[in-house]
């Protein structure tokens, strides 16, 4: 049985991140007076300094903005575009590159030709015109200064390193991540060369200087230089969109959100009606059913921000580097995306100019009269359904706030096998296991089942698989 406790709490003014410095930026532009939008933008410039081995301004991504006043809902699609409307190079091979996902050797796609069009400023930029109220350079200005001193490595982040370091550490890479002839570990700072320069130019001449502005130039001449495709059109080109949403009802609330890769929408959809009703083993079964999960296990590097500011407005971003393709910005420590060698990405209809698909899916929560409930995204490409779908289960549900809903241990399904955090209790997996799913319990929680961070009535929290953090004003 729902109770009532989390109608009766205020949304708190709060930024949740994957980083503390990334948070901290974002709580900077509120105490500001920002909005929402501010604290999120701000968040998602910082975390090209301090979550780089997720994200960075060579990426792409997706945000969704709920509107207190009006109780509007809007979702922008600034994700990557494919490259070759230029039309005057033919891309040359990627780079196969192995990289560990926990005891398993993956091999993924990096060079020059697996850079696709970059969305991460001009969606900044977007989401800053539409809902800001801080000037721009503002709103920069706490990436400046990350990007000048560099920040404290998380453990969590310096564990993912270890198994992405053979791809992250590639070109400009090796300065960053293996500044002493090894890779950074936990408490280590992580430091980016020329990065506050990049963020003082994007703050003077604004994200254009990425499509049609200096930066541009670079970006082509280095991306050419690596053998890919990417040329002035397509960058001259570049435009964030808006897109429809989805909607689905869990739990008597509505559930916002846009139409991704992983249809988590949709898979709410298919959840029991009475799921609130099942003792916790037989819905253990019914999550396991919807969230049977066809696609390859990929790594994902993504991060998430969420942020509410005291007007009751809110705002997430979701943002991705993919691996990193081992091309950067010459002498500017910005890192470019990999999505055109992420395989799970590649479609049939794929052409230069068009939008790049994504599993990222940036959700808002309303109740029955249109207010927020919760705004919440998370990292972890095919376990990101996984992971929103948990993290609403036990705050809309079983009434955990939030803290404990993300930290609960969670269950994630790979075709047909569950695999299980320590914690999962065990009469749900002995149900799993009687429903014909086979089990493989994990001994610790782990970065593997996403890195989700939400703000609503039953508080503020960021995953700690990730190293998440929050800053509430």
């Amino acid at each position: 049985m729902t109770t009532t406790r989390s109608h009766r709490q205020p949304v708190p003014p709060a930024v949740a991140a994957g980083h503390p410095a990334t948070a901290e930026a974002g709580l900077r532009a509120l105490a500001a007076g920002g909005t929402a939008a501010d604290a999120a933008v701000a968040a998602v410039l910082a975390s090209a300094a301090t979550e780089s081995i997720f994200t960075g301004l060579g990426g792409g991504g997706f945000a969704i903005w709920f509107d207190a006043a009006t109780r509007a809902v809007t979702c922008l699609d600034f994700f990557c575009a494919v490259p070759g409307l230029d039309g005057d190079v033919t891309a040359g091979d990627m780079v196969p590159t192995d990289v560990a996902f926990g005891a398993v050797p993956v091999t993924y796609s990096i060079g020059g030709a697996s850079v696709a069009v970059p969305g991460v400023p001009a969606g900044c930029g977007e989401v800053h015109r539409r809902w800001g109220a801080l000037p721009w350079a503002r709103v920069v200005e706490p990436a400046t200064l990350l990007a000048r001193t560099g920040v404290v490595l998380p453990a969590q982040h310096a564990q993912t390193l270890i198994g992405c370091g053979p791809a992250l550490s590639v070109g400009d890479g090796e300065a960053v991540y293996r500044p002493r002839g090894r890779y950074l570990t936990a408490g280590e700072r992580l430091y980016h060369p020329g990065l506050e320069t990049a963020m003082t130019e994007l703050a003077e001449d604004g994200p254009s200087i990425f499509y049609t502005g200096r930066l541009a130039k670079l970006m082509v001449d280095a991306v050419r230089a690596n053998g890919g495709a990417l040329g002035p059109a397509d960058l001259a080109a570049y435009r964030v969109n808006e897109l429809p949403l989805r909607e689905a009802r869990l739990a008597r609330r509505h559930v916002l959100a846009r139409h991704d890769l992983n249809a988590l929408i949709a898979t709410i959809g298919t959840l029991p009606a009475d799921l609130a009703d099942l003792p916790r083993p037989s819905r253990a079964v019914a999550v396991a059913r919807a969230l049977a999960d066809p696609h390859p296990q990929r790594l994902g590097d993504t991060t998430n921000v969420a942020a509410v500011d005291a007007h009751g407005n809110a705002c997430v971003i979701t943002t991705t580097l993919g691996l990193g393709a081992g091309v950067w910005l010459p002498g500017l420590g910005v890192h470019l995306n990999s999505m055109l060698g992420e395989a799970e990405l590649i479609t049939a209809d794929l052409a230069p100019g068009a939008r790049m698909s994504s599993m990222m899916c940036p959700l808002i929560v309303l109740d029955g009269t249109g207010e927020l409930v919760l705004a919440a995204g998370s990292a972890g490409a095919s376990r990101i359904r996984t992971a929103l779908i948990h993290t609403l289960i036990a705050t809309l549900i079983d009434d955990l706030d939030m803290t404990a809903a993300i930290a609960r241990p969670r269950f994630h399904v790979v075709g047909h096998e569950v695999h299980a955090e320590a914690g999962v209790p065990d009469d749900e997996l002995d149900a799993l296991t009687a429903a014909g799913f086979p089990v493989t319990r994990w001994d610790h929680l782990s970065h593997y089942f996403g890195g989700a961070s939400a703000i609503g009535r039953p508080g503020a929290a960021a995953d700690p698989r990730r190293g998440g953090a929050v800053a509430l004003l």
